[in-house]
């Protein structure tokens, strides 16, 4: 399922053949569909969200309903039931997200994770996901592993409650973590930002 959405995702927001490049990212469609699927959105709203131009909010809704992901009207722009069905599949590979508060942990003015279900064994050393969310905005970046309890950083701790103690407390009472699921945090200057570049470092765990 995860590797036929991320096949999906890239023909939706790669570039058409004749035509210049896209100015957006998967990450701008994700969003989009994140905030239709919470209730009708306008074009210039939706625009002001994702932090994109006129001709790139033109050129997301109109992939977007060639996808038959969505339809507009006057309320603006809703989930069809296949775009349901496409934001169903999302909410299973990445069912929470959260606001960080700044810590030792999650040092950055603005800080935000993701919860990965089940790709731990993806994650590895976490460079790749250190690169995908600073190419994307972030200024720095980890990812974090569930594996027998405790909340694990490659080369750093097995458990890492000891060393911040309040991070740990929030991540294990809001995301509630299983076996093996990973967690990418993100920081940067900004909300946006941080999430991007959050969503950048989760995305990489999906197999192509």
């Amino acid at each position: 399922m995860a590797t036929s959405l991320k096949k999906f995702m890239q023909q939706i927001s790669g570039k058409k053949a004749p035509g210049p490049s896209t100015s957006f990212t998967i990450f701008h469609v994700f969003y989009a569909l994140q905030l239709m699927a919470q209730k009708p959105i306008g074009r210039n709203r939706l625009a002001g969200q994702l932090n994109v131009g006129d001709g790139a909010i033109r050129t997301i809704i109109n992939r977007l309903r060639e996808a038959d992901l969505i339809e507009t009207s006057k309320s603006g722009c809703n989930l069809t039931q296949k775009g349901k069905h496409i934001w169903k599949q999302f909410d299973k590979i990445f069912p929470k997200e959260l606001d960080l508060a700044k810590s030792e942990l999650s040092p950055s003015e603005f800080n935000h994770a993701f919860l990965v279900k089940n790709r731990g064994e993806k994650v590895g050393s976490g460079i790749d996901q250190r690169d995908a969310a600073i190419i994307a905005g972030a200024r720095k970046s980890l990812v974090i592993v569930y594996r027998k309890g405790h909340l694990c950083i490659e080369g750093v701790s097995n458990n890492i409650e000891k060393l911040y103690p309040e991070a740990v407390k929030q991540i294990l009472d809001q995301m509630q973590p299983q076996e093996n699921d990973a967690i990418v945090i993100a920081g940067a200057e900004s909300a946006l930002k941080a999430k991007r570049g959050a969503f950048a470092a989760s995305w990489s765990l999906i197999s192509t």
